[in-house]
């Protein structure tokens, strides 16, 4: 329905701040929905699966289920991000009738939830790189072959498990054409980046909550935490791009909904949703660090909730595509269709003439993107201009002005530091910071 897309990455966002485990399954299960569509067939049977709102736990066949999960298996030791250097293979079955079905022989470094009821995964075939969804369970009600090596002891988002897996002659069917896996596979990437950039948003908004409620509750040197100037300027500066990267998730969330009745909308959500994955969680360990130490000693143990955002924090940026695969992903987007930049071109025109310096913004990523030129060393560079233009675009027509002048101030005319907490004169903290604090028992 209208505004569902919206929804489910506010939800996320919101989501992310409680447990982040659990959003990774269900970050998987929202985003095999478009995959499948590449196969009716198969898209008519767990549709009703995937979007029922029960969670149903229990180890059984799917068809006996209230409700089931998909988690994904792309990346091998030997390749990482480069799949079509996957060495698992499929081998047709000879008893196939009406639906493509094989088997799987090759070993996968990581599966995400590797308790979910089928998986999405890649595999070689006679034709090239294919997609297939392996279930855990076959139709006469017998387990499939499915193996689990290990579960991987991670840095961060420990409450979701990530395994390494074997298939051993397992059974799949084929989704979308025979080699045209990566095609088949990449919308439920993109569905999945949205989720990265929701969540590490929703990261940045729990560390900004858990720094300014603390600091308006802490006394030092006379003075409540809060209320002194260098603190002030800190978390001000947090508010910022914690609100900054709300503003643009949230408008690539929308873009999602408009793609179902606008072309130049999906042109868009494409490259946006990579350049918000992208910068959002670049941005989030470094803005979770800052927010952190504001809790001084107190933000550095386990009570806390500081140190498990902190330990979250890289996870969004590495999942689905590292920092250079997303930028190299974005500068093929803008060599090998035109209609990308255009698009992007019209959305940052819309805040043409309500600021200076952002105009001069507009017109510099503007120039990068008629150009046509993009080296690949300059990838990170090109994109980062682009999302900062971007969110500064998006906090002109939608933040309280004191919000968009803070940020021109600082993220566009560059009268800031390389710290956070190094704003200049003349920015409203205490109004950026009670717009950001958590209110509370009427404080």
């Amino acid at each position: 329905q209208k505004g569902a897309h919206v929804a489910h990455a506010a939800l996320i966002y919101l989501l992310t701040q409680a447990e982040s485990g659990v959003c990774c399954p269900v970050a998987m299960a929202y985003a095999a929905v478009p995959s499948l569509k590449h196969s009716p067939d198969i898209a008519d049977v767990w549709h009703p699966r995937l979007l029922s709102p029960e969670y149903d736990p229990r180890s059984i066949p799917a068809v006996e289920k209230n409700g089931c999960t998909i988690g994904m298996a792309m990346t091998e030791k030997q390749g990482g991000s480069d799949v079509r250097t996957n060495t698992t293979q499929a081998v047709p079955s000879a008893s196939s009738l009406q639906i493509e079905e094989f088997y799987l022989t090759g070993h996968k470094w990581f599966c995400s939830a590797p308790m979910s009821d089928a998986f999405l995964t890649l595999a070689q075939t006679a034709t090239g790189i294919s997609c297939f969804l392996v279930p855990r369970w076959l139709a006469d009600g017998t387990r499939n072959r499915f193996y689990i090596q290990r579960l991987k002891d991670k840095l961060g988002n420990r409450s979701n498990a990530s395994a390494e897996i074997e298939y051993d002659n397992t059974w799949g069917q084929l989704v979308g054409k025979p080699g045209d896996g990566i095609r088949t596979i990449i919308d439920m990437v993109h569905h999945t980046r949205l989720d990265a950039a929701a969540s590490g948003a929703g990261l940045m908004r729990a560390a900004v909550a858990q720094a300014s409620h603390h600091a308006a509750h802490r006394s030092a040197f006379s003075k409540r935490l809060i209320d002194q100037p260098c603190m002030r300027n800190v978390l001000a500066d947090l508010a910022i791009e914690s609100e900054a990267a709300t503003a643009l998730f949230l408008r690539v969330a929308r873009s999602f909904d408009e793609t179902m009745n606008d072309k130049s909308a999906d042109s868009f959500g494409r490259i946006a949703t990579a350049i918000a994955k992208y910068w959002i969680n670049k941005r989030a360990p470094f803005h979770i660090y800052e927010a952190l130490e504001c809790l001084g000693g107190a933000g550095f143990v386990e009570e806390s909730i500081m140190p498990r955002l902190y330990r979250e924090a890289p996870l969004n940026s590495i999942w689905e595509g590292s920092g250079n695969v997303i930028c190299l992903d974005i500068l093929h987007a803008l060599q090998h269709h035109q209609d990308t930049a255009e698009t992007f071109i019209i959305e940052i025109q819309q805040a043409v003439g309500l600021d200076r310096r952002l105009d001069l913004s507009i017109q510099s990523v503007r120039q990068v993107l008629v150009s046509g030129s993009f080296e690949e060393q300059q990838a990170r560079r090109i994109v980062e201009q682009m999302a900062v233009c971007l969110q500064g675009c998006l906090l002109a027509q939608h933040a309280p002005n004191y919000v968009a002048e803070a940020f021109f101030a600082s993220r566009i005319d560059r009268d800031w530091g390389y710290a956070f907490g190094t704003l200049g004169n003349g920015i409203a903290a205490e109004k950026i910071i009670e717009r950001a604090r958590p209110q509370s028992n009427g404080t």
